[in-house]
């Protein structure tokens, strides 16, 4: 029986349509309720099939490339892979949308597309990065990207959006929220941090840490990070850099300090693949626009095959743990407490 479609751009991404049909064909194997509609180019993507199991193969002519302007392309480029994949779940044809394709237009297309929840002002990119000092350690970075700017409404919204995302998906029951900021103390902090840390503080319903400092994040300081967009990626290309950096500078080390280090290096063998493993991103899928109608994912534009299966294990844990059915519903209903609360100040005033 069939649960989950992902509709999923063939030819997004570096090393696509290769690394994507390898993904999808693995994840396919092991996810028998899964279904994928494949939107790209049939002479390229048909090869490269094994067999087309709960596959499905949409002829798209064009493609929307890495420099092309999101919102252009998206209302241009119609017959193109992404914008075909967006449209089957805007009309109810799949589940989900995944790429690993241009970020611009991926979010365009979820918002013009797939189209906001009601009330969500403006959706944010939830990432997940790793914790060094715990075995098998993550948080949750959003917005990671998709607002360069930000208010302080929006921020609080992400609060919600990622208990949401850490509690149905990850199992955290409490999961603590942290706003990124340049110190810990309340009254520290821009205009918008402060206004935002009042509002996220103010709901008690949501595990609120207060603020945490970006020097904190890899040691697990909190389970989800609040930040506004431009400040979010800039701090997850950071972590990014100075992870990759850290393991080419380690190898570098390694390779040149002659027979003693490379006998050192075969003894930590072990230990070493442990640190590798824990600092490799792909592990935990893609980055989620969250407040949008249904699940939209991005993946790394050189992604490979492995991590495409994780992002597609990923989407599937979305859907099966019913995340944005049951986040629409409890923001429907705080807006409506929301609005009784400010129907009821009316009438006291007047």
């Amino acid at each position: 029986m069939i649960d989950v479609k992902i509709a999923v751009d063939a030819m997004g991404g570096d090393n696509a349509p290769q690394t994507i049909v390898e993904g999808v064909e693995k994840a396919r194997d092991e996810f028998l309720d899964v279904e994928f509609i494949l939107f790209g180019d049939r002479a390229q993507v048909d090869p490269l099939l094994h067999n087309t199991e709960r596959i499905t193969l949409v002829q798209a002519d064009e493609q929307i490339e890495m420099n092309d302007e999101p919102v252009r392309a998206i209302r241009r480029k119609k017959n193109s892979s992404m914008v075909m994949a967006a449209t089957a779940v805007k009309n109810g044809e799949a589940d989900a949308l995944f790429s690993c394709g241009n970020t611009g237009a991926l979010l365009a297309a979820g918002l013009l597309l797939v189209g906001r929840i009601k009330g969500i002002s403006r959706p944010g990119l939830v990432s997940t990065l790793p914790v060094i000092s715990a075995e098998n350690g993550s948080f949750n970075l959003l917005d990671s990207g998709a607002n360069a700017d930000g208010k302080a409404e929006q921020l609080y919204q992400y609060a919600l959006l990622g208990k949401y995302y850490a509690t149905s998906i990850r199992g955290i029951k409490e999961p603590r929220i942290g706003l990124l900021n340049n110190g810990t103390e309340p009254h520290k902090g821009s205009k918008l941090t402060l206004e935002a840390h009042q509002l996220i503080a103010a709901d008690k319903s949501i595990n609120f840490v207060g603020n945490v400092e970006s020097r904190d994040l890899l040691n697990g300081v909190c389970d989800v990070v609040i930040a506004d967009g431009f400040t979010g990626n800039a701090v997850l290309k950071a972590i990014e850099g100075t992870a990759s950096s850290i393991m080419h500078l380690l190898k570098d080390t390694i390779m040149s300090s002659g027979v003693s280090g490379k006998l050192g290096a075969l003894l930590l063998k072990s230990s070493l693949s442990q640190l590798k493993s824990k600092m490799d991103q792909s592990q935990y899928g893609g980055a989620v626009l969250l407040g949008v109608k249904a699940p939209v994912v991005k993946a790394h534009g050189a992604s490979d095959g492995q991590t495409v299966y994780y992002t597609i294990k990923q989407i599937k844990s979305m859907i099966d743990g019913e995340m944005l059915p049951n986040f629409t519903k409890y923001f429907a209903a705080q807006q409506a407490q929301e609005a009784a609360k400010k129907e009821a100040a009316n009438e006291t005033a007047e």
